[in-house]
C-alpha cells in the first residue's frame, strides 16, 4: 500500500506504513476545522484490519475536543475491528487533554513512535483497555 499525504492550512496527514503495521501521522493542529484528512485516514486504516494500528501525534501542537473524539471513535472502532491500537506523544498539548478527559485511561499511549509501533506488534497493551471496553 503506498504511503499518503493529505495538506490543510494548519494540518497535516500522512499514512505511511511500517511492514504490517500503519501509521496515521498529524503535524500541526487537531480541531473542528481540519478533522476530516485525519478521521478519513483513520477509518480508512482501520477498515482494512492491519496488524496494528500507530496515531502518531509527536508533532502535534493544539489537540482540541474534536482531536479526542477522533480519538474516541478510532479507539472504539479498533476494538471493533480487533486491531490493536495505540498512540505515539511525549507533546503536553497532547497529554493534557487525553489526562483530563480520562481518554488515557483507555488508550496505549508511548512517548515515541518506535515504542508505539513495537507495542501494537507485540499486541502488549494495557490490561485496562481490554477491561474498559468489556
Amino acid at each position: 500500500m503506498g504511503d499518503t499525504r493529505t495538506d490543510t492550512p494548519a494540518t497535516t496527514t500522512r499514512v505511511h506504513h511500517h511492514d504490517d503495521v500503519a501509521v496515521v501521522e498529524v503535524v500541526g493542529e487537531i480541531d473542528m476545522a481540519c478533522e476530516t484528512p485525519v478521521r478519513t485516514a483513520l477509518v480508512t486504516q482501520l477498515d482494512q484490519r492491519p496488524a496494528g494500528l500507530v496515531v502518531d501525534l509527536t508533532e502535534v501542537d493544539f489537540f482540541g475536543s474534536a482531536g479526542i473524539q477522533l480519538l474516541v471513535e478510532a479507539i472504539e472502532r479498533a476494538e471493533r475491528r480487533g486491531v490493536a491500537l495505540a498512540v505515539a506523544t511525549d507533546r503536553r498539548a497532547v497529554l493534557r487533554p487525553l489526562e483530563i478527559t480520562l481518554v488515557r485511561e483507555v488508550v496505549d499511549v508511548h512517548p515515541t513512535l518506535a515504542d508505539a509501533i513495537a507495542a501494537v506488534r507485540a499486541d502488549d497493551l494495557p490490561q485496562r483497555r481490554r477491561v474498559a471496553h468489556q
